[in-house]
């Protein structure tokens, strides 16, 4: 048989009254909006009519849509019913901004819990009452514990156990402590909390245009680059490369998205000093901004594509054989010596 995947994410099996839950809009008719509370296995719930909106209804669809998911406050509980009373109208603006943040986070932890159930063809409920809800009686929140397993997962799960029965030696039932989890389970769990909390690098990127057209105006280009370089630091290593002349990307890779915009900030302000000292010029076409894979492709293949344009160029520069300098683009130049 299956195992069961269907379970509530915490220990309540209903949410307290005056607290913010977030649902999902199912139908609205006549009386108000039935809704699914996605925290609590998909129970029931309504919100009246009267509970919408402060204002005067003028068009039901402005105030709710059916699919739509969004915080609401409870009013009641009919647990024998298995029921609950709900209202948009009472619910504040940080109270919404606490519901999807507990939201989210609990979402996390409910993917990871429910995807090791079903690899290890366990119980889902069972697998929350030996380890994911004694995590949130402890921790406040299941989250905080899943990121100190990300670094040392025996100091959490080693201290959970539960409690069985057997029969000893004299015949009679005796209570035995042991592991909350097997050690399958518990590898499985540190596995997947790992694959999915492990933070990864953002990618921080930021678009220039440099001139320079002084004498020796490509030493200066080159000497303003390694002073946009020199702005990095051990967590965030800044690097410039041409993009297509006179157009150059600088880059960092950083856990912390606002020290990487920060840093390739100061690291553009070093370069426009520099080069300026030299009569160049120094124009910031694209702000210091988190960026896509597929937009460090499409940087990857621009930038392979200039080295073989690059290439092709070199291999007419000995035509002038008169040694004289001739006329020299600086730009394309500069490019070349990076």
């Amino acid at each position: 048989m299956a195992p069961n995947l269907e379970c509530r994410m915490y220990e309540s099996e209903y949410p307290d009254v005056d607290t913010a839950v977030m649902v999902q809009v199912k139908s609205i008719g006549d009386l108000g909006a039935y809704v699914s509370l996605l925290e609590y296995n998909n129970a029931e719930g309504m919100i009246p009519l009267t509970e919408l909106s402060r204002r005067r209804i003028r068009s039901l669809n402005s105030l709710i849509k059916v699919g739509r998911v969004e915080p609401v406050m409870v009013v009641s509980v009919e647990a024998d019913k298995g029921y609950v009373n709900l209202s948009k109208r009472r619910v504040a603006e940080e109270d919404v901004i606490a519901c999807e943040h507990r939201f989210n986070k609990s979402k996390l932890v409910h993917s990871i819990i429910r995807h090791v159930a079903e690899t290890m063809e366990v119980d889902l409920e069972d697998l929350y009452v030996r380890f994911g809800w004694p995590l949130y009686r402890k921790y406040g929140h299941a989250i905080e514990a899943f990121k100190l397993i990300v670094t040392d997962p025996d100091s959490v799960i080693d201290s959970l156990s539960r409690e069985v029965k057997e029969i000893g030696p004299n015949g009679k039932e005796v209570s035995k402590l042991v592991p909350a989890i097997s050690e399958e389970v518990k590898d499985a769990l540190v596995k997947n909390i790992r694959r999915r909390m492990t933070p990864h690098p953002l990618k921080i990127r930021a678009d220039i245009e440099m001139k320079c057209f002084e004498f020796d105006g490509v030493l200066h280009i080159k000497g303003a680059m390694r002073k946009a370089e020199a702005a990095s630091n051990k967590d965030c290593p800044v690097k410039i490369s041409v993009v297509a002349p006179p157009l150059y990307a600088l880059t960092t890779q950083t856990l912390d998205k606002e020290q990487g915009i920060s840093i390739l900030g100061k690291a553009i302000a070093a370069c426009t000093e520099e080069i300026r000292r030299h009569n160049g010029k120094l124009a910031l076409k694209e702000a210091p901004r988190v960026v896509s894979e597929r937009e460090e492709r499409l940087l990857a293949e621009q930038m392979g594509k200039l080295g073989n344009d690059n290439e092709e160029l070199s291999g007419d520069e000995d035509e002038d054989e008169d040694g004289g300098m001739g006329e020299i683009d600086f730009e394309n130049l500069a490019s070349r010596i990076i």
